[in-house]
């Protein structure tokens, strides 16, 4: 199998996470903060070293801020809800994944909050003075992607946490398609919290997130239990992390995803965005010679605003039809909405959706060859 799907979950993982998985269920059985015996102790030294390889990668500078998750979504959803009041409301991008705009519409659909989008414009500039516009006197946070998950488009999230403290509100940032890509450091950015999937871009296995909180605000948590600390209160526990990670964690993953984070550390983050980037030119170059083929996005001069993904259609096909035919012949690629129907809208392809490609580190020539020659047969024979 030919793998260009990596913007839902990088293929294939490390060598090292794989052993890490392995290495967790055999050595750290025990479960971390529950017990005093020797496995429970070095299971929880286990996960404290991944908190401190994640805030360093991060540049976060406390590792006691790094609340591990089960993915992304739910980072997301632990700060919208965790920062949500009665009679609020929300700014997002128009770029927005259903895992910022479905709680978003839950909480207005309880009646507890509002939301609204800002534009995302080809000059940052112009995107700026449309989230300005957007904000209200009520609004209680800035949400937004680090870039479009179908087309690729960053957004200046640095200008943006400005814009917020200007206004005494926080910046809520998904990373789903820039941690690992894109050098991102707390510290300097400005955001306040930030959210990104273990098993995308930091190359560890699904059913691992994280949630990196830099601010003073204190998120009321979206879940309740026991976290092997303080266990005589029935409170929840005021301090992070314990606060947002109520039982057991997943410590094989997290193990895993330490290992992925130190992968990703040794390549490079610049080298890793200059190899996929370098693909997906390549690839938009040939697609853009073929007949009936339809790109979104234009790569080969305005690279550096955008990720290493790019999204396309056949005339003619449905990009589920597209991705149907490239799946038969081995090469795997995601079709249809993507969970962003916000972008879809934005870009005019809600009624067709999308055939998107993502490259990995570990893309070669060969792929990108073998998925031009198969694009060229299909769109020739539409």
């Amino acid at each position: 199998m030919i793998y260009f799907d990596n913007a839902a979950t990088t293929y294939p993982k490390p060598h090292a996470v794989v052993q890490a998985l392995q290495k967790a269920a055999v050595r750290y059985g025990a479960n971390p903060g529950r017990a005093g015996h020797t496995m429970a102790y070095k299971t929880a030294e286990r996960v404290y070293a991944a908190r401190t390889a994640v805030s360093d990668f991060f540049s976060l500078g406390s590792p006691e801020n790094v609340v591990f998750t089960k993915n992304c979504t739910e980072a997301l959803n632990t700060v919208i809800f965790g920062l949500a009041r009665r009679g609020g409301h929300f700014v997002c991008s128009d770029l927005e994944h259903n895992a910022v705009a479905r709680p978003l519409e839950a909480l207005r659909q309880k009646g507890i909050c509002t939301w609204s989008t800002a534009h995302i414009a080809e000059e940052d500039a112009q995107t700026l003075l449309n989230f300005e516009k957007a904000l209200r006197k009520n609004t209680v946070a800035i949400v937004c992607t680090g870039a479009s998950n179908v087309f690729g488009k960053r957004t200046p999230l640095k200008a943006l946490a400005q814009l917020a403290h200007k206004n005494g509100i926080p910046l809520i940032a998904d990373a789903a398609q820039t941690a690992g890509i894109l050098p991102i450091s707390m510290q300097e950015s400005g955001i306040d919290f930030l959210c990104a999937p273990g098993h995308k871009g930091l190359y560890g296995v699904m059913g691992t997130g994280i949630l990196l909180c830099n601010c003073a605000h204190t998120l009321t948590p979206l879940t309740y239990g026991g976290t092997g600390t303080l266990s005589a209160l029935l409170e929840q526990p005021e301090a992070y992390p314990e606060r947002l990670e109520s039982g057991t964690l997943n410590v094989p993953g997290i193990s895993a995803l330490e290992k992925g984070v130190a992968f990703v550390k040794t390549t490079g983050v610049s080298r890793i965005f200059a190899h996929e980037m370098h693909s997906v030119q390549k690839i938009e170059e040939g697609l853009r010679q073929m007949p009936n083929v339809l790109l979104y996005t234009d790569l080969s001069e305005s690279s550096q605003g955008y990720v290493p993904l790019l999204s396309f259609n056949i005339r003619g096909l449905h990009s589920e039809e597209t991705a149907a035919k490239l799946s038969e012949v081995g090469i795997a690629v995601r079709a249809g909405l993507h969970c962003a129907p916000l972008a879809h809208e934005t870009y005019g392809t809600k009624e067709l959706g999308t055939v998107r490609i993502c490259p990995s580190v570990f893309t070669t020539e060969k792929d990108v060859n073998s998925l031009l020659n198969s694009v060229f047969k299909i769109a020739k024979a539409v």
